[in-house]
């Protein structure tokens, strides 16, 4: 996990320094009909909290949740590397917030400064925020906590809005990326069994009954 984990913040880091231009424009009129709310760096930069706790807690209890929640993340998270470095993208949609108007928007003009607008298609904080949310609902030992549930899945929507209402991402991004974890999760959660299989494969050569 460690590996896959540094090798994924190299090849990330290099192209945050390499896609500088002559980028592809992720732009869509629904994007500029979505307001700019400097509020919502809260549930953003929470998501580097609900992360890392959430496999933390999905570990502790839950071993075979963990690795196949690890799974699910890097696979949708190297797809993603993949995208970028053949498809380079960005968006050109950001505000100038002012920094003397509250914390808030103070927060969002250094992130601004210290993140490009590139890489965005799709987008690694929806992707992982309903990876985390999956490995929650999924692990045996949270499965009947509603509370726990309920607040994941409030963290988790919250912070796909915050990807939009900060102006970080296309709505495009946020779709990409729950169709990506769409497509992740039967791979990881709901993989074709050999059994399945073979059980899918008498039945198609069964016989019609002439009489049916």
């Amino acid at each position: 996990m460690l590996l896959c984990s540094a090798l994924y913040l190299l090849w990330f880091c290099v192209l945050e320094h390499t896609v500088t231009d002559g980028y592809h424009i992720i732009h869509v009129g629904l994007d500029d009909r979505i307001p700019f709310i400097e509020y919502f760096i809260v549930p953003y930069l929470f998501w580097f909290i609900y992360v890392p706790l959430g496999l933390w807690a999905v570990r502790r209890r839950d071993r075979r949740s963990f690795y196949r929640a690890c799974t699910f993340l890097f696979t949708g998270m190297f797809i993603s590397l993949f995208i970028c470095t053949f498809y380079p993208n960005g968006t050109n949609f950001r505000p100038h917030p002012d920094p003397e108007k509250n914390i808030f928007a103070a927060i969002v003009a250094f992130l601004y400064r210290t993140d490009t607008c590139t890489n965005v298609l799709p987008s690694i904080h929806v992707y992982n925020s309903i990876g985390v949310h999956i490995a929650l609902t999924k692990a045996g030992c949270f499965k009947d906590n509603r509370f726990l549930r309920t607040a994941s899945l409030i963290a988790c929507v919250s912070i796909c809005l915050s990807t939009m209402f900060l102006k970080q991402h296309s709505v495009v991004d946020v779709f990409a990326a729950v169709i990506m974890a769409y497509v992740v999760y039967d791979v990881v959660y709901e993989p074709v069994g050999a059994a399945d299989f073979q059980g899918r494969k008498r039945k198609l050569a069964k016989p019609v009954d002439a009489t049916d």
